[in-house]
């Protein structure tokens, strides 16, 4: 069963490069998240991928728990 994908209103999506400053991370890691599908844009605007904060979050969480992993290691 699929279901139908959350109405997100535009206002609250932001760009890469937003994105990038909220996670204090660089433009080219919110791009390596996409490509790596730890992190799926809501939208876009022309060519420009767009974000939920949230979902920016949760991706950057996941990839600082899953290095501190492998320092562990």
């Amino acid at each position: 069963m699929t279901t139908a994908p959350r109405y997100v209103p535009a206002s609250a999506l932001v760009t890469t490069a937003m994105a990038a400053e909220e996670a204090a991370v660089v433009p080219d890691t919110i791009r390596k998240w996409v490509q790596l599908k730890h992190l799926t844009p809501a939208g876009r605007r022309g060519r420009s991928h767009l974000f939920r904060l949230e979902d920016v979050f949760a991706a950057e969480r996941a990839t600082r728990r899953a290095h501190e992993r492998r320092a562990r290691a």
